[in-house]
């Protein structure tokens, strides 16, 4: 019974001696969140700790910029694709409505492939660099030459496919 007590409540046996360590960094109860906001911010000053440099310290690198840029594509085109849908289902009319407007903007060609690329680069970059982590899973590619090799590799496929897709369109 008592090993029962002790795994259904994992946190709460602090109080016992041989957890003392552990409990000297708990929180006291019946203090806000602001007050304890307070006292950090109060310790950390008088310590004359800095506030945390954030990313300002990093070098930027390609893995760094790609890892970001991967999870920006991400949520765009999910974002994209979202509100694509839900405009399809609110919107009057038919998507041939739709297509018949933008022809009758008389966007110049410039402008078109502009808009075209900025659809076409972000899929083809997720989906290539998606593939580049299908490999990392698989436990290939992770020495520092190899990212940064394969990183290269997935912007200028990313690139090359995306005029491709603009060229057929």
């Amino acid at each position: 019974v008592l090993l029962f007590l002790t795994l259904a409540r994992q946190g709460t046996c602090l109080s016992r001696p041989q957890f003392g360590v552990f409990y000297r960094h708990a929180v006291p109860m019946g203090t806000t969140a602001k007050e304890e906001m307070n006292k950090f911010w109060a310790k950390n000053n008088k310590l004359n700790r800095p506030m945390s440099p954030h990313i300002t310290i990093y070098q930027w690198s390609v893995p760094m910029i790609m890892s970001i840029t991967h999870r920006g594509t991400g949520v765009g085109l999910s974002g994209g694709i979202s509100a694509f849908a839900l405009l399809a289902l609110v919107l009057p009319g038919s998507y041939p409505y739709y297509l018949d407007l933008i022809h009758s903007l008389s966007i110049g060609p410039a402008l078109l492939g502009l808009a075209k690329f900025g659809i076409a680069f972000p899929l083809s970059y997720h989906t290539l660099n998606g593939i580049r982590h299908l490999f990392w899973d698989s436990g290939k590619g992770f020495t520092l030459p190899e990212v940064y090799r394969s990183g290269y590799v997935v912007i200028a496929l990313s690139i090359l496919t995306s005029i491709a897709a603009i060229a057929y369109m």
